[in-house]
């Protein structure tokens, strides 16, 4: 199959069912469900340039996003097909009652669009999920409420800067070592 090539209709469908009963089973935290869909569950975050590779690694990451958002929903606004992947335009939202890494809970709602692309091998497995979002409108809707005119709230806003620091940490060589696309073909 070339870039090229769009697989049959039943194949997309079938791609589009298990994208949206993957993202159902986020919401409602059916984790077992999630991961199912997957025969090697495999996340990259490219705005923090984080994979989470494997089950045990997803599920922290399941883990740590639900204490940070425990309330975390999206809202799709499109989905497209391409020859390999299924690509969702997304609004995510969620309320901040935990900490994010190192960024304690501000109590403040965040609503953030973002693009995942489920990836599928050509044995129609999905390989991978890859999210892009712009993490500083989230950060940005996340601290905004903090008065820094306030004595009471610099402790909360150095907290978060060392937060910050800290999520922004060594970034996966997996994803900075790429090979340019050849194009001629």
């Amino acid at each position: 199959m070339s870039q090229f090539d769009i697989p049959a209709p039943e194949i997309l469908r079938a791609r589009q069912k298990l994208v949206l009963d993957h993202f159902h089973d986020e919401v409602v935290q059916q984790w077992d469900d999630v991961l199912s869909t997957f025969p090697h569950p495999h996340y990259e975050l490219i705005p923090t340039l984080t994979v989470h590779d494997g089950d045990a690694e997803v599920r922290g990451y399941y883990r740590d996003s639900r204490v940070a958002f425990p309330d975390q929903d999206h809202e799709i606004i499109a989905l497209r097909h391409s020859a390999d992947a299924v690509i969702v335009e997304f609004w995510l939202l969620g309320t901040h009652q935990g900490p994010l890494g190192g960024i304690p809970p501000t109590g403040r709602r965040f609503r953030v669009r973002m693009t995942a692309y489920f990836i599928f091998d050509a044995d129609e497995n999905l390989v991978c999920e890859r999210i892009y979002f712009d993490s500083l409108t989230m950060l940005k809707q996340l601290l905004g409420g903090l008065n820094l005119k306030n004595p009471r709230s610099w402790r909360t806003a150095i907290r978060a800067l060392r937060g910050l620091a800290a999520l922004s940490g060594e970034p996966d060589q997996r994803l900075l070592i790429t090979t340019p696309t050849d194009l001629t073909a």
